[in-house]
């Protein structure tokens, strides 16, 4: 059995969504921040069902938003974590982790994230690609789905046709228009387009967002993706090679996402949502870096 939870991050429904596969013995599939995890505790019981029993967390990458609470789970109820042999070491570790995201959000880093900790080796296992892992009842396969980020891998549920897909499958709140969420350092277009053509060949019933929720239409809201994730990134170039900085560039990012959800009928709530899960601004320093890395020429 499924159960979908919202960590109600900051107090705002259909922010992170995390995954319950499970009744007796329960496994947690991107467990989110340390801020949700008093939120994702207190709603597993309200299902009837002891945290206690949960004795897999299978985060999708170490983004702090997916795995950042993962210690709490590990500390307080005994529970292995599972994870992409590339984010291991930043579990057990997350010094380095830390640093990288205290650059990027500064003062905000313990109001959006909460601690972070190590999570000791004995309770970290190392999931490769194609690897199963037994938990909750069931079987969860890893698919390596790179392209948002090198360590980003989704959990299959081949029983269900379900893909818990972290943020391969993009951003969407309510049903509404699929982002690519795209923040620095690790954004390549073209390994997020072989992984979608991936993840097309399991040709998934269901995919399951972190952000936020259950897709029943898979094969068109992928197409979606895709596109935008191309539009997006040509845009950026073009701004780039137009002379524009990152500066000049993210309050014309952020007008143009806007527009693209207005005319979609996302209201101010959705607006707001979206905005929390999926900074634009976090899109433009990664999808600039992208240019720079991976294709520096075609800048002119």
């Amino acid at each position: 059995m499924i159960r979908l939870l919202d960590g109600l991050h900051l107090g705002r429904p259909q922010v992170i969504c995390a995954g319950l596969v499970g009744s007796d013995a329960l496994a947690l599939v991107d467990c989110g921040p340390e801020t949700c995890f008093t939120q994702l505790v207190a709603e597993i019981r309200r299902r009837g069902l002891r945290p206690e029993s949960v004795t897999h967390v299978l985060v999708t990458h170490i983004h702090l938003d997916h795995s950042g609470g993962a210690w709490r789970w590990a500390r307080e109820f005994g529970a292995m974590v599972c994870v992409h042999p590339r984010g291991a070491a930043h579990l057990a570790d997350p010094g380095k982790l830390v640093a990288s995201a205290t650059q990027i959000f500064g003062a905000d880093m313990a109001r959006l994230w909460g601690g972070v900790q190590e999570i000791p080796s004995a309770q970290i296992r190392i999931v490769h690609d194609g690897e199963e892992v037994r938990a909750g009842g069931a079987v969860l396969r890893a698919v390596e789905t790179p392209g948002h980020a090198p360590h980003h891998q989704a959990w299959w549920l081949a029983d269900e046709r379900t893909l818990f897909a972290g943020d391969v499958c993009g951003v969407s709140i309510a049903g509404g228009p699929v982002l690519p969420p795209c923040p620095p350092p690790d954004i390549n277009v073209e390994l997020w387009q072989a992984s979608l053509e991936k993840i097309r060949a399991l040709d998934p019933q269901r995919l399951v967002l972190a952000h936020f929720g259950a897709v029943d239409d898979p094969r068109p809201r992928l197409d979606e993706l895709e596109r935008r994730l191309t539009d997006w990134a040509g845009w950026m170039a073009e701004q780039i090679r137009a002379g524009r900085t990152e500066e000049q560039i993210v309050p014309l990012f952020e007008q143009r996402v806007a527009g693209e959800l207005r005319a979609a009928g996302v209201d101010a709530a959705g607006l707001a949502a979206y905005e929390q899960a999926d900074p634009a601004a976090m899109s433009v320093a990664g999808l600039a870096r992208y240019w720079r890395k991976h294709h520096p020429g075609e800048l002119g």
